[in-house]
């Protein structure tokens, strides 16, 4: 009974902070709520019950390393309740390996299930080498694409340390081993190896664009120089299927599916995230004013 009535005087006498503290409880549920979401990869829990799923791989930046995306895509793929997967594509390219992991993922889900790739602003090198093979490909009419070669740099910076009376000193069992090292030019032999393993690299690339685009590889390697397309050039050249935003991808990929009502979301691949770290991620506080009118909140 005592404790009754002293948290009935505290709400009466400090309604205010009452009614503060109320509203931050009620933030922190919402936000627990969209963590856990969120950890699930599920973009829109209130349609979550949805009888159909359309999985949502997201290809960004420089792919360096496939593993997350490639469990994503085999997450989806074993999951039976997602009819059909969007690879959202916004990636300027990156390392060869990790992005014929990625083809590799997408050619064995699109066997099994309906896959559209949708073009942001660039999809180009490695971001197209990744998903070619998906079942359409659709890009804005200004999205950045192709860009098929094989790209190396090197910098040395032998003559800058002659400069400063440095000689550096480089030992290998092979003189292929150094190739590449910033502390030494390429010799003619080096550069004519690294050119020979690039060209190698170069016509896995486009035999692999002409296996999934069912196109004749002499056509495709007649435009595989290296040249960057817009989404319109694309088409024409047969890279891609279609012209479209990514809603327009959407309804193509629930039409394939055979989906007419709306479809719950699973997004990923999801960054690996604690529940206090989604919690403290998207709760902010603003202490550059006065509390209590400094206090913000925002969803990320």
């Amino acid at each position: 009974m005592r404790m009754e009535g002293t948290d009935s005087r505290f709400s009466q006498r400090h309604p205010f902070i009452f009614g503060v503290l109320m509203i931050i409880m009620a933030v922190v549920l919402i936000l627990g709520a969209t963590a856990f979401f969120r950890s699930m990869g599920i973009s829109d829990g209130i349609r979550m019950f949805g009888k159909d799923k359309i999985g949502v791989v997201h290809i960004e930046g420089m792919i360096l390393d496939s593993t997350d995306i490639v469990d994503w895509i085999r997450t989806l793929k074993n999951d039976e309740s997602v009819k059909g997967i969007l690879l959202r594509v916004n990636s300027p390219g990156g390392s060869i390996a990790p992005s014929q992991e990625i083809y590799q993922a997408v050619k064995a889900l699109n066997d099994i299930k309906p896959v559209v790739a949708s073009y942001g602003t660039v999809a180009a090198s490695g971001g197209y080498y990744a998903s070619v093979p998906a079942q359409v490909i659709v890009a804005n009419p200004g999205s950045i694409t192709a860009s098929i070669g094989v790209m190396a740099e090197f910098v040395t910076v032998t003559q800058a340390m002659e400069k400063l009376g440095i000689k550096p000193e480089v030992l290998t069992t092979g003189k292929y081993k150094a190739a590449g090292t910033p502390m030494r030019d390429l010799s003619p032999e080096q550069r004519e190896q690294l050119l020979g393993l690039m060209q190698d690299l170069h016509e896995q690339f486009v035999a692999d664009v002409a296996s999934a685009r069912q196109m004749n590889p002499e056509r495709v390697a007649a435009i595989a120089d290296g040249r960057a397309v817009s989404g319109r050039q694309a088409l024409a050249l047969g890279l891609i299927d279609m012209l479209g935003s990514q809603e327009q991808a959407f309804a193509k990929l629930k039409e394939l599916c055979g989906i007419t009502e709306k479809a719950a979301l699973l997004e990923g691949p999801v960054e690996e995230r604690t529940f206090i770290q989604e919690i403290l991620g998207s709760f902010k506080i603003d202490l550059s004013s006065s509390l209590p009118t400094g206090w913000t909140f925002s969803y990320k």
